[in-house]
């Protein structure tokens, strides 16, 4: 049972399972938020005061609305089930009977608490599939799960939509621009569903599959052109050098994930049975997703938000965004991508992103919204707290794929959850962090002499 360290509010925190040894470094205190730390905020004294600050202008819209049952995040799974359930097992809400993706039982906990997958559950590995059909499972178990689009789950649709769809300039890039990070995906696909079939059978030769898959010279004369109605001029630019880059990368790629283009080509226009078709055995994963999920004052998405996004929340609901996100992934595939409903899986707040004003933020506050809880920026030592112009934010990605923790130089396994109490207690749970962090926001305000 995780123990809570003297005069922080305690929560009924469920228990972490001593009898898997995976979960044995896990922490079993808790301890208050330190905003002001750089393991758990921005790392300075205005971090703090930016956060306080948020918090008094969420507070003059009225009191905090809690969940009535507690709330798991987790988020940036990156197709390690491993991590997945290890997290799920941390947090309470599951007890493993094998390493298998299926292999566990829901608790007690889990059969109540909501649970919310913040997105990005593809790319990076150990293995993709794997890491669906553990989702897959989760969501039988407990089909009121809410899953979330991440940018990585989104390339994976583009590329999808680029290789089968209707060729014209702004479209037979998508595969080179957005598949270059999934052909590890696609090399599982062949394994699993092609190589000891006929997978190539009706596949074009391998000069015709590479015309398939990488733009020829005159795409760069063309895109701009076409692009123009919906990129800037910098947008345009950007995709265009990066196109350069991941050509000339584009052999090097395919010889690492050991296909050929022909394989890739196979592999893709099976991914379209496998995710698209309402009947594959994937169907379901982009027909379960959204773009948002409120719960109370939580508004939780994979990466953040923008004014526009602010504004149709505040005026017609999340129910709103997510009808918004069904209809325009059947419009152009780049307005889509490049528009405010994907930035809710894809901003990191750059000047290049879609902007987040103070108007924004006061038209959430007063729709009762007082904090967004997300993924998509990963952290070394748990979770944080921070302002984003005026915008409380919870950053819930805690690196628990062991590809990055691999390449990021990260000690051990991987597992962190974010809960979410009826009694107003948030707490960040990280194998990377020595005791769980524990926020309440009337806590700071009492503390810093507001309420």
């Amino acid at each position: 049972m995780i123990m809570h360290s003297d005069r922080v509010p305690t929560s009924p925190l469920p228990p972490v399972f001593d009898d898997h040894r995976e979960l044995a470094h896990l922490p079993r205190e808790t301890e208050p938020w330190r905003v002001s730390a750089p393991h758990s905020g921005a790392g300075t004294d205005r971090a703090l005061g930016d956060v306080i600050t948020s918090l008094k202008a969420a507070s003059a819209h009225g009191h905090w609305q809690w969940p009535e049952t507690p709330v798991v995040f987790v988020s940036d799974t990156h197709a390690d089930h491993d991590g997945f359930l290890r997290s799920l097992a941390a947090a309470g809400a599951l007890r493993r009977t094998g390493g298998g993706p299926r292999d566990f039982t829901l608790t007690a906990f889990g059969e109540t608490c909501q649970i919310v997958i913040g997105g990005d559950c593809l790319d990076k590995g150990p293995s993709n599939l794997d890491m669906l059909d553990a989702l897959g499972a989760l969501l039988e178990a407990r089909p009121d799960t809410r899953l979330l689009a991440g940018n990585h789950d989104l390339r994976l649709r583009l590329a999808i939509t680029g290789l089968t769809g209707p060729r014209s300039p702004l479209t037979d890039y998508l595969f080179l621009r957005m598949g270059r990070k999934l052909l590890p995906l696609l090399r599982e696909v062949w394994d699993r569903f092609l190589r000891h079939g006929q997978g190539l059978i009706g596949v074009p030769d391998e000069d015709t599959c590479r015309q398939m898959l990488v733009p020829a010279d005159d795409w760069f004369e063309l895109f701009p052109r076409e692009a123009a109605r919906y990129l800037s001029g910098h947008a345009i630019a950007r995709e265009v050098r990066r196109l350069r880059d991941k050509r000339r990368a584009f052999d090097t790629d395919l010889a690492r994930a050991g296909l050929t283009t022909r394989q890739v080509v196979a592999a893709g226009l099976h991914c379209r049975k496998l995710f698209l078709e309402p009947a594959g055995p994937y169907g379901w994963f982009y027909a379960r997703m959204d773009a948002a999920c409120r719960i109370g004052s939580l508004l939780f998405v994979h990466a953040g938000i923008d004014d526009e996004i602010c504004n149709l929340v505040s005026r017609n609901g999340t129910a709103a965004v997510n009808a918004r996100y069904r209809r325009e992934l059947n419009d152009h595939p780049l307005a889509f991508y490049f528009g405010s409903v994907a930035n809710l899986a894809r901003t990191k707040y750059r000047p290049s992103d879609h902007p987040l004003s103070q108007a924004g933020v006061a038209a959430l506050h007063r729709a009762g919204i007082k904090m967004v809880v997300h993924g998509h920026v990963n952290n070394h030592a748990g979770q944080r707290l921070l302002a984003h112009g005026g915008l409380l934010h919870l950053e819930g990605d805690v690196t628990l794929d062991s590809a990055s923790r691999r390449r990021e130089g990260l000690p051990g396994l991987g597992a962190g959850a974010t809960l979410v109490f009826p009694s107003g207690d948030v707490v960040g749970l990280s194998a990377d962090y020595p005791r769980a962090k524990l926020f309440n926001p009337s806590g700071i305000l009492w503390k810093h002499g507001t309420s």
